[in-house]
């Protein structure tokens, strides 16, 4: 059964999609410590780090719908280059991260990019995605229109949690924030990324 205009689920599959992916989106991972670290410099800076996350998801999305995640799980090698590319990249990040600390204005642009890339490099998100969301596709519907549905809601449900992990770890940095502190919260983000680098090359 499908709802009218052509929506692809039954209501009790949507609910029980949502219900599951908010459950996921919620539970603590690297997406949402790297918005933190992003978030403790500066809260636009922490709310574009969450819409280039979001982005990530939006991308890994395309990729199942068009089938290149699928091909992609068949290449030998591609998952721990990816991998590695993604865990190399956080590291980079954490570094400039904790030298930069205190000396420059941190960068919305940046931490929209950055967050892209953070999501984007992680093939597990990739894996995660081909496993997860054929499951709850309606036998006979079709793959394309009901995965594309269900990577959007997935990504708003993202960036819903995702920009309030940002406005609330920016205001609880804003009561600690001085010369001194402001520079230690840089550094402690700047560890949390390189420790997020180094658990997606060890996993």
């Amino acid at each position: 059964m499908t709802f009218a205009f052509g929506f692809p689920f039954s209501a009790a599959t949507y609910a029980l999609f949502v219900l599951s992916a908010a459950t996921l989106v919620a539970t603590p991972g690297p997406d949402t410590l790297f918005v933190l670290s992003r978030a403790v410099e500066d809260r636009r800076t922490g709310l574009h780090a969450a819409a280039g996350v979001t982005t990530g998801i939006l991308f890994h999305t395309a990729l199942v719908v068009v089938g290149v995640a699928a091909v992609y799980r068949t290449i030998p090698g591609a998952e721990p280059l990816i991998r590695t590319a993604g865990g190399v990249y956080l590291c980079y990040l954490g570094v400039d991260t904790f030298w930069s600390a205190g000396t420059a204005a941190p960068s919305t642009a940046g931490g929209l990019r950055e967050g892209f890339l953070v999501n984007a490099l992680n093939p597990q998100v990739a894996l995660f995605f081909l496993a997860f969301l054929p499951g709850f596709v309606p036998a006979g519907a079709g793959e394309t229109v009901p995965l594309a549905v269900l990577g959007v809601t997935y990504a708003a449900l993202t960036a819903a949690y995702l920009g309030a992990v940002a406005v609330l770890a920016d205001g609880a940095a804003a009561y600690l924030r001085s010369d001194g502190l402001d520079r230690l919260l840089n550094r402690v983000a700047g560890a949390v990324l390189v420790a997020l680098g180094g658990w997606l090359l060890l996993s």
